[in-house]
């Protein structure tokens, strides 16, 4: 904020002839009003036409001598406090603009009165004047620009009045007002109020109060609800007592001797109901379907001090002027502007108010906050807010000010747009390395911003112009941010992004042609540095390039390796670049300067300049290294994840190095997974729909070490769909895997070791099987572990049917985990009987042992029934399992598990075991 010394953003000035002593005046829209004094009660209007002509269009009588006035842009209409024989009226004058056709007729009505329809059509042709009665005086008026609601300020109470468009046929509509809500206020005579958006800024000499009205659900005990109100805690702000009477107080005549002043208090957001000024809603308005209910909601409190001195105040100090500002959201057309002007988006809402020395500007938003304070250097008599100045009169001068309304309203709309700072005469301090150049320069961009902010802007027949002039400013901002030592350096990046300029062009206005020696400031080194971080399709030519190197190398050496990864940095010649960071590595070596030299040995070609490099450290070291530098592997086009040239010889020379390294970026967070996916496939060159070994081997990688159990399943899902596809549709991988599955289960847990039984069922399956044995064993292997989630593995293992070796295993492996293990024995017994004795001997353990006699002992003696002696398996299966039962069981509990028409000599010898085992114990 500066002030504008000697400098008004006025085209012209004009002088009003009254034909009455003037009192009182406002502006509305297009015209002005201007009150006589009380020997005359009448109102002049005058309208001010194009290059700043005053034209007067009437003037109609008032009750009495005007007070106060208003005007309402929306609804058109002027409200007024008048004051006749010690009476305090308040009066809403509607169609005054036909007294510009030299009608003179006057219709007064009350408010709320219901017209009949051959009386109302005279008001087409007449100016209306509406009374409004009140219980007490009115004492201060607003409108809201919003939506024209009128709002009045009386002792202890505020009032409400919803203005109406009232249709009295499909030619008529009249306006009207509704009294619909007061708020009951103790305590409190309003000097001043504002009105605007449901927002309430109301005024003392020394006091400020911000409310705004909160719409709410009606409920069953609504009206309860509403008399009982909203009051604030009765806790004091100053730490006070409360007010007693005077008979309680035994000091009152020594107190009498004394002026007694509260301390200033600033209080904002939910702190503010702290200010000990209760507020209760009384709507007044007929209940309807469409009856709006409100909550308030204490936005700020503020009290402010009398100046003092040792002999008493030094002036009267009351605070003036107090206003509420909204600023509306850009990007109506120009077509529909005028039939959706009352009903524009409201971007945001500021408050102002003064003291005679200082004004106040607050922002109204999801958080209360002061932008600015005025120093006046004369003492005020009243201020003017707009979205771009704020006038304050003086006892001396009219002051102007340059304010943020609009800067902070464009953040709100876009918060990477920087406003805080914000075009002829700027270009005068183009090249001037001072803060007040900056200072002017960032206060020439406000009101450019300012104007753009402005809803008839897309309107505008200079519109190209103004969005060429703000371009302009932000690239002078972005120069003096680069040029100058600033502790705000970091804002040329900004400003230099919304000039459109590209990197090539920033760079021509800031380096020196031939220049080799040159010092570059902070600002422009943090440009640098993050235009070539971004993945811009930008690419600088071969010159500009080397000349961002040696910038860099007499700037900040330290950097070359991550700019010389930049995408914009293509065209860079490879030899200049290797001479700079060989220059560097004396100083600072790092794994990511070794990659870097690496990866330019690889685009000279010279392959031994590369083994050199890349056997500097271990491969373990290199693949942490290019954590520091992703963009050596992969880097971005449109949005999209590109290998390198480095990548692609990695994979053909080096692919464990190139699998550790995509792991590393993706457990700190360089790439994601999905990221990961499209790297692999297009530096594999496979279809969408097909995945290379490669990447198989970074999944299986990444299992080793990650701990996201998100991460994990998906992992484990995406590996066991891939063997499962393998096996299933025959197909061997286009390359080897880099791990044996031997070499998964020792260094992955999510891997676990094959059971025996699974070895026995194999063992009998058929040799085609044995071309896929890896994809076999890892997924035997994983299914073994305790980590997949079997529930979410079915559907992708449905593809391997029981009709073979493999299926089967799956297919029991499942049940096991499952818990389902009557089902896994059947398949057993049905598939692989000579495997169901090892299944139960691995699995039938602790609380499933009982299925030895329950359900395998059974099964085993129903089949061997059916078959005889013609499935000798079968019968060995038996007799080995009525040995284990047999030592489990006692005699009595093994005797009933026999069949009845068992063969005695088969039975007997077990049983013979069981009661000599009984008879040893």
């Amino acid at each position: 904020m500066v002030q504008l010394y000697n400098l008004h953003p006025f085209g012209s000035q004009r002088v009003v002839p009254c034909k009455q002593e003037p009192a009182h005046f406002c502006c509305g829209q297009d015209v002005l009003f201007v009150a006589s004094t009380a020997a005359s009660c009448r109102v002049e209007v005058f309208t001010v036409r194009e290059q700043g002509r005053c034209e007067a269009l009437g003037s109609f009588a008032t009750l009495g001598q005007v007070l106060r006035m208003a005007h309402s842009s929306a609804g058109d209409y002027l409200v007024t406090i008048e004051e006749k024989s010690k009476a305090t009226f308040l009066r809403a004058y509607m169609n005054w603009r036909c007294m510009s056709a030299g009608n003179s007729r006057v219709c007064v009505r009350m408010v709320g009165h219901k017209m009949e329809e051959s009386y109302s059509e005279a008001l087409k042709e007449q100016m209306s004047v509406v009374e409004m009665p009140l219980s007490d005086p009115p004492l201060c008026i607003s409108c809201c620009p919003v939506n024209g609601d009128l709002l009045v300020g009386c002792k202890n109470k505020l009032v409400m009045f919803c203005l109406k468009y009232c249709v009295i046929n499909q030619n008529l509509t009249v306006l009207d007002f509704e009294r619909s809500l007061i708020l009951h206020i103790d305590n409190l005579i309003p000097a001043e109020v504002a009105f605007c958006a449901r927002h309430i800024a109301i005024t003392t000499e020394l006091d400020v109060l911000i409310l705004k009205l909160e719409l709410v659900q009606q409920s069953a005990d609504r009206t309860e609800q509403y008399a009982q109100g909203v009051s604030a805690p009765e806790k004091a702000v100053d730490g006070g007592v409360k007010d007693e009477s005077p008979s309680t107080h035994p000091l009152q005549l020594e107190l009498d001797e004394f002026i007694i002043c509260q301390k200033p208090v600033e209080l904002r957001g939910e702190e503010s109901k702290l200010c000990e000024i209760p507020v209760t809603l009384e709507s007044t308005e007929l209940p309807t379907e469409d009856t709006k209910h409100f909550q308030v909601q204490y936005l700020l409190f503020r009290r402010f001090a009398p100046d003092q001195s040792p002999f008493g105040f030094c002036e009267e100090m009351k605070l003036h002027s107090v206003q509420l500002l909204p600023v509306y959201q850009t990007g109506i057309s120009a077509t529909a502007y005028e039939e959706t002007e009352n009903k524009r988006k409201l971007l945001s809402l500021f408050c102002f108010f003064s003291l005679p020395h200082v004004g106040y500007l607050y922002s109204l938003g999801k958080l209360v906050e002061l932008i600015s304070t005025y120093q006046y250097s004369e003492k005020s008599e009243q201020a003017v807010l707009t979205p771009q100045f704020l006038h304050v009169i003086t006892s001396q001068n009219l002051q102007c000010f340059t304010v943020r309304c609009s800067a902070a309203a464009a953040r709100g709309e876009d918060p990477y747009i920087d406003t805080t700072v914000k075009v002829e005469y700027s270009r005068t301090y183009e090249n001037v390395k001072t803060e007040s150049c900056i200072h002017l320069l960032s206060e020439a961009h406000l009101l450019v911003r300012a104007a753009i902010m402005d809803p008839h802007f897309l309107k505008s027949d200079e519109k190209e112009d103004l969005l060429r002039a703000f371009r302009e400013s932000c690239a002078f901002l972005g120069d003096c941010y680069s040029r100058f030592d600033t502790k705000d350096y970091h804002l040329a990046l900004p400003y230099y992004r919304m000039s459109g300029l590209s990197m090539t062009e920033v760079l021509k206005r800031l380096v020196a042609e031939g220049d080799e020696i040159q010092t570059y400031e902070r600002g422009f080194i943090f440009y640098l540095t993050h235009a070539l971080n971004e993945d811009s399709n930008e690419e600088l030519s071969k010159e500009s390039g080397n000349k961002v190197l040696q910038i860099f190398y007499l700037a900040d050496p330290v950097q070359l390796p991550d700019i010389l990864c930049s995408p914009s940095m293509r065209n860079v010649c490879p030899l200049t670049a290797v001479k700079y960071l060989q220059k560097v590595e004396k100083m600072m070596p790092s794994v990511v300067l070794t990659l870097t030299k690496a990866f330019l040995a690889l685009k000279m070609g010279d392959l031994a300049m590369y083994e050199h490099e890349m056997h500097s450290y271990k491969e373990t070291t290199l693949a942490c290294g290019f954590i520091g530098q992703p963009r050596l592997l992969q880097q971005r086009k449109e949005g999209i994840v590109m290998p390198t040239e480095f990548a692609v010889h990695l994979k053909e020379m080096q692919p464990g190095l190139l699998v550790a390294a995509t792991v590393a970026l993706h457990e700190n967070s360089k790439i994601e997974l999905e990221e990961a996916d499209t790297f692999f496939k297009m530096l594999c060159n496979s279809s969408e729909n097909t995945v290379p070994q490669l990447l198989v081997d970074f999944w299986e990688a990444l299992l080793v070490v990650s701990s996201q159990e998100k991460i994990l399943q998906e992992l484990l899902l995406r590996v066991t769909s891939q063997y499962v596809w393998r096996i299933s549709e025959k197909q061997i991988p286009e390359t080897k895997p880099l791990k044996t599955t031997e070499d998964l289960i020792n260094s992955c847990s999510h891997f676990g070791l094959i059971v025996p039984w699974v070895a026995s069922i194999m063992s009998v399956g058929c040799s085609s099987d044995k071309d896929y044995h890896e994809d076999i064993s890892r997924l035997q292997s994983l299914l073994c572990s305790q980590s997949i989630n079997i529930a979410s593995a079915l559907p992708v293992l449905e593809p391997l049917t029981e009709a073979d070796n493999v299926g089967l295993t799956v297919r029991v492996l499942c049940n096991t985990r499952l818990g389902k293990y009557e089902q896994a024995i059947d398949q057993l017994l049905t598939r692989c009987p000579d495997a169901a004795v090892f299944y139960a001997q691995h699995e039938l353990k602790g609380d499933s042992q009982a299925l030895w006699w329950n359900k395998l002992l059974p099964e085993l003696c129903k089949r061997a029934r059916l078959t005889g002696n013609g499935c000798p398996v079968l019968i060995s299966s038996l007799k080995e399992t009525l040995s284990i039962v047999a030592m489990e069981l006692e005699l009595r509990d093994f005797l009933s598990l026999l069949p009845e028409d068992g063969t005695a000599a088969f039975f007997l010898p077990h049983l013979l075991h069981c009661s000599q085992r009984k008879l040893l114990t």
